[in-house]
């Protein structure tokens, strides 16, 4: 069914689609930087997220935004909205495109296909699409961006919501650009990070057993042996989330005969917390997103946990997670949320993606072959070239202070 939607002054078609904020994890196939299959999920499977349904109507197929002035580009968006395993984080991602859009005002005319969410469905509406689109945005996952990449589908500017897994290399489009967040990219961050602090000696990478944990670790130690450092892995037992107290009595034996110069640790916050509690506060931790388990909104909120266990930990980030008076952050609506729920940290930053993908957009849209962004999502650099594509985007360094993560200053303090 296609719906269309007409914006006017009076009648604000963002407000109505994004007047609730589901909550709950439920990805078991990671298309970010997230944690979220390790979680349990507020909805039962198939339920549609309230900001993607019509008042007392199904979600539909397709949705038609108009712009406000004459349409000069058409850009499609293509996202499982009613996958169970990535129903959620769609959602997200689409409303931060609606909202981009209507703060944007832009000259673009916005159709968002519903897909399903393998390689064949999406594949079989993205050809199909092709007919009536300047630009695409999407896939969401990355077994279907890999696909995308291998086929020889892609005719027009495609900005891809995912990243290939770690090590894998795509087919070099001119055309495809993957802009996902990554936590493997956070993690070769923290290396480069770790590096320009000039921390000498042996650097250790723990990890668990859960798959998002493994990949961080393990683009952590390809990055900092790229930079001629010492570099172990190490993965903990784990059982329900929580690290099993025989691995971190053996861990801290391990510390204190190798005598690590820093850890990172592809951990969450509360097995950091765990971490920290057994081998104290003198070596320095660098860290991913997830250990700032918080929306940026949530901050000042007396239901808010402090976390100062965490004190002196560094972490990358998302300006959208920690920066509230950046330019960018500022000039984009918070994501909807009832009165008494907890906003979900990792919806949010699928959100700030969204934002982002409609901005890289529209350049992309005003024919900008080579351009940076000062983000939501970070700073990004994008080049359409005849060899390939290029996308880079780099995090907010932060820290723990008062129990809080906060954002460094250009002099890292």
């Amino acid at each position: 069914m296609r719906v269309g939607l007409v914006r006017s002054a009076t009648n604000c078609l963002l407000a109505a689609l994004m007047r609730v904020l589901w909550t709950g994890f439920c990805l078991s196939t990671a298309a970010n930087t997230t944690a979220l299959a390790q979680q349990g999920g507020a909805l039962t499977p198939g339920e549609v997220p309230p900001q993607v349904r019509a008042q007392g109507e199904a979600s539909p197929p397709t949705v038609v935004l108009h712009p406000a002035k004459t349409a000069v580009v058409r850009l499609t968006v293509l996202l499982p909205l009613q996958s169970d395993s990535l129903g959620r984080a769609a959602a997200a991602v689409r409303a931060g495109i609606l909202a981009a859009h209507e703060a944007e005002r832009s000259e673009v005319a916005v159709t968002i296909i519903e897909t399903g969410d393998t390689p064949e469905e999406v594949l079989a509406v993205y050809t199909k699409a092709l007919a009536t689109t300047d630009i695409m945005l999407g896939p969401l996952s990355r077994s279907v961006v890999a696909a995308l990449a291998q086929s020889d589908a892609v005719h027009v500017p495609t900005i891809a919501l995912a990243q290939p897994e770690f090590g894998q290399t795509l087919a070099r489009s001119p055309l495809l650009l993957t802009m996902g967040l990554a936590v493997e990219e956070e993690a070769r961050q923290a290396a480069d990070w770790m590096a320009a602090d000039k921390t000498g000696g042996k650097l250790l990478a723990v990890a668990t057993s859960i798959h998002w944990q493994r990949r961080a670790a393990q683009a952590f130690s390809a990055e900092a042996q790229r930079l001629g450092r010492d570099t172990e892995v190490i993965e903990l037992g784990s059982a329900g989330g929580y690290l099993e107290a025989a691995a971190l009595m053996q861990f801290r034996k391990q510390l204190q005969e190798m005598k690590p110069a820093a850890l990172f640790v592809s951990l969450d916050a509360v097995q950091t917390r765990q971490l920290r509690a057994v081998i104290g506060e003198d070596l320095p931790i660098y860290g991913t997103s997830q250990l700032n388990p918080q929306a940026l909104a949530e901050h000042n909120n007396a239901r808010a946990e402090a976390m100062p266990e965490l004190n002196g930990v560094r972490l990358l980030d998302l300006p959208w997670q920690l920066s509230p008076d950046h330019p960018a952050v500022m000039a984009y609506p918070q994501m909807a949320a009832a009165a008494k729920q907890t906003r979900n940290a990792d919806l949010e930053r699928l959100y700030a993606l969204g934002i982002d993908a409609f901005r890289v957009a529209r350049l992309v849209a005003a024919q900008r072959k080579q351009f940076e962004l000062d983000g939501v999502t970070g700073k990004l650099v994008i080049g359409f070239n005849p060899a390939g594509t290029h996308f880079e985007r780099m995090e907010t360094r932060a820290i723990y202070r008062d129990g809080k993560a906060v954002p460094l200053d250009a002099s890292g303090k």
